[in-house]
């Protein structure tokens, strides 16, 4: 495949119908074109035409070695297994789980045919143009499967180190699948420095009365750019929670596209994001009811200081035959500077008549009588900011039920 006039080569060009997919794709990509101003869904965090010029592609032979620096970044905790992504890269280590968890690398899955029936399902991708560029690149991921009536043990955490020694276009595309009554955590931990920037997919497949939980912590380099499309299927009774955390980098868009597809199933999307200094932090989110008696609720807050940007976009779609449907959307934000912004957009689009919906969107800053309130009992004015920001925040953190996954989103 060329990039930026560079020829790069990927597993699996001598394999028909992966190269044909790679080709289609990049067509869609080409048909597109990067989002701009006039591009609906982007409007509000677009970028520059030339983006990519500052970055190449990987080639397949940059694989992490035991020389490599974040071997010696291993989390020491023993609640997760662990999947390590470097520079993009996946590391060629064994996975060792437990009965009834599949783990594989996205080629090896490719390659078996495990992967292929659920590959690029969840979403159209002539209507995702950095998705489309994703599969077009399609090599580095994994592939999970816990199997039917298996409930993981603990979770699984997937890690994203980025170096910054090279100024790469990174894309990992994932794909998830949790059968009926199996139960999984999945954590997604993304840090780097320097300037890369990752584009990331997330195919996530929920059977009947299977459960989801999905926790994303953002916090990587300042230059860094990331864009991201968690794309869910969810069938009857079936549940998918995600929590998006957003730290501050030059640019991080992260999409949900989430489908009810069945009576009963349901989904909780919530995040925090915050900007410091002059970064754009946007979460969007498509939430689509597609049968009756499905469930949706979304919780948002921002904080944003100095120069920095925060998005907002959510649609909450409830389908003719969706009757009996219950939709709740809430976005919020705290704004500490009178340079910081924030848009905002939430959506209803409904078409049935028994249903109940809400939305609904604030902003505002700090209140001065509870900061002189705590000043005057003696707490410096940055730490009484810093208490009433934890306290904000709180609120979208009391959806999380583990202790230890909470304490790790906020550390």
């Amino acid at each position: 495949m060329d990039f930026n006039g560079k020829n790069v080569e990927l597993w699996g060009n001598d394999i028909p119908w992966l190269a044909g997919f790679r080709d289609k794709n990049l067509s869609f990509f080409k048909k597109q074109g990067l989002p701009n101003a006039k591009t609906e869904e982007w409007k509000y965090s677009y970028l520059k035409d030339d983006i990519f010029s500052e970055f190449e592609l990987g080639d397949s032979q940059n694989q992490c070695n035991e020389k490599c620096e974040c071997h010696g970044h291993r989390h020491e905790e023993s609640y997760a297994y662990e999947i390590n992504f470097c520079d993009g890269k996946l590391h060629g280590e064994n996975f060792d789980f437990a009965e009834g968890i599949v783990v594989k690398p996205l080629v090896e899955a490719l390659y078996d045919g495990d992967a292929k029936p659920y590959l690029s399902r969840n979403f159209n991708a002539e209507l995702f143009p950095f998705a489309a560029l994703n599969n077009a690149f399609l090599e580095q991921g994994v592939f999970i499967c816990v199997e039917r009536n298996v409930a993981a043990n603990k979770p699984i955490r997937l890690n994203y180190r980025s170096h910054g020694n090279r100024k790469l276009f990174c894309n990992i595309h994932n794909i998830i699948v949790v059968e009926k009554c199996a139960e999984l955590t999945v954590l997604e931990h993304y840090e780097g420095k320097n300037a890369y920037f990752n584009n990331v997919v997330n195919e996530l497949f929920i059977a009947g009365n299977a459960n989801l939980n999905h926790y994303k912590k953002q916090e990587e380099s300042a230059k860094a750019y990331h864009v991201a499309l968690n794309a869910a299927a969810v069938k009857q009774d079936g549940k998918y929670n995600l929590f998006c955390r957003h730290k501050e980098c030059e640019f991080a868009r992260t999409e949900t596209l989430v489908r009810l597809l069945e009576h009963g199933a349901e989904t909780r999307v919530d995040g925090v994001y915050k900007t410091d200094i002059s970064g754009v932090s946007d979460i969007t989110t498509n939430i689509r009811h597609l049968a009756e008696n499905t469930t949706s609720n979304q919780l948002v807050k921002g904080v944003l200081d100095g120069h920095g940007k925060g998005v907002f976009q959510g649609q909450i779609h409830i389908a003719k035959d969706a009757q009996k449907t219950s939709g709740n959307q809430l976005h919020r934000a705290l704004l500490l500077s009178d340079s910081a912004t924030v848009d905002c957009k939430p959506e209803l689009e409904i078409f049935a008549d028994d249903v109940k919906c809400s939305h609904g969107a604030a902003s505002g800053d700090l209140d001065n009588e509870q900061l002189f309130y705590m000043q005057s009992r003696g707490i410096d004015l940055q730490t009484a900011k810093q208490i009433l920001i934890s306290a904000y925040l709180e609120e979208a953190y009391s959806h999380v039920a583990d202790e230890k996954i909470v304490q790790w989103l906020k550390k």
